[in-house]
């Protein structure tokens, strides 16, 4: 009886999947209305909203596609919103403080070191909210992994959409241009690589304890080297290749790369988690009811 009820629990399919598509029409269509807006009254007062919406968009799209599918987790909405609020936050506060340092200017040595220190700021985010927590699992991590790496992005793509705009000229275009592809991109990259490390540092913590062993440096050491091969991949094709071809060749293989790493470790952390349901069951379930 209890095996069959362990069995339907795990099989079944989480409801509501499609509530990131909500999330996303809703963001377009609110941007839409902004930006149309702000052409025909020319109020700057919302250029701020505008880039905001558009920032936060795609990040918030992936972070809900992800808790669609926490059906064997106990994870909460605020504890995810926090994750995404103080990867972001202190993630952009580290990496300003922490870039200037150790780089001057961007090449295919130092998109690494880049890697090294941004990868290393959004998991400090995670390490506030859940020091305290027993959100312990490896889903657990890897859903709370993604929204510290999209708040990041958007925090991180909203600077880069007011630079483009100052350096423009005030440019609307080009600064519609450049919130449209970071935010397009942005799942292939902070959201994926955070949430493959956070997966294994989850998975690797005991009793709620987190542990820096092989497995978490190696876990780190692959999103660094995902994250400076974004950067400085290009960098080498364009040797070969005209301006644009490089960008799009050297991330396409990049993000198929980290694509191909975070399902493992998605079906990985589904498949522990529903051992770990199964335990917990047979663990208080009298034994004349096992059948």
């Amino acid at each position: 009886m209890v095996q069959g009820f362990s069995t339907q629990l795990i099989e079944r399919k989480p409801r509501h999947l499609g509530s990131w598509w909500r999330v996303l029409l809703t963001g377009l269509l609110f941007y839409f209305i902004g930006l149309v807006l702000l052409v025909l009254t020319g109020n700057p007062n919302l250029f701020p909203t505008v880039v905001m919406l558009g920032s936060f968009m795609v990040p918030a799209t992936y972070v809900a596609f992800f808790y669609d599918r926490r059906h064997l987790s106990r994870l909460s909405l605020p504890t995810t919103a926090q994750s995404f609020f103080y990867g972001g936050v202190l993630g952009v506060f580290a990496a300003s403080l922490l870039e200037p340092l150790f780089i001057g200017s961007l090449d295919f040595t130092t998109a690494f070191v880049v890697g090294l220190i941004e990868e290393f700021a959004k998991i400090l985010g995670i390490l506030v909210i859940a020091r305290r927590r027993r959100h312990d699992s490896m889903l657990d991590g890897l859903i709370l992994g993604a929204a510290a790496g999209m708040g990041f992005a958007a925090l991180e793509s909203t600077g880069y959409a007011f630079t483009a705009f100052l350096a423009s000229g005030g440019s609307l275009s080009v600064t519609v241009g450049v919130m449209l592809l970071r935010g397009l991109l942005s799942p292939l990259g902070h959201g994926t690589w955070t949430a493959v490390l956070a997966a294994v540092l989850f998975r690797e913590s005991i009793t709620g304890r987190f542990r820096i062993n092989r497995k978490v440096i190696g876990a780190y050491l692959t999103v660094v080297i995902l994250h400076g091969l974004w950067d400085g991949l290009p960098i080498l094709i364009g040797a070969f290749v005209s301006s644009g071809i490089d960008l799009f060749i050297g991330q396409s293989l990049v993000a198929a790369a980290g694509l191909f790493i975070l399902w493992q470790r998605w079906r990985e952390a589904v498949r522990l988690q529903a051992a770990q349901v199964l335990s917990t069951i047979d663990a208080i379930a009298p034994t004349d009811m096992v059948t």
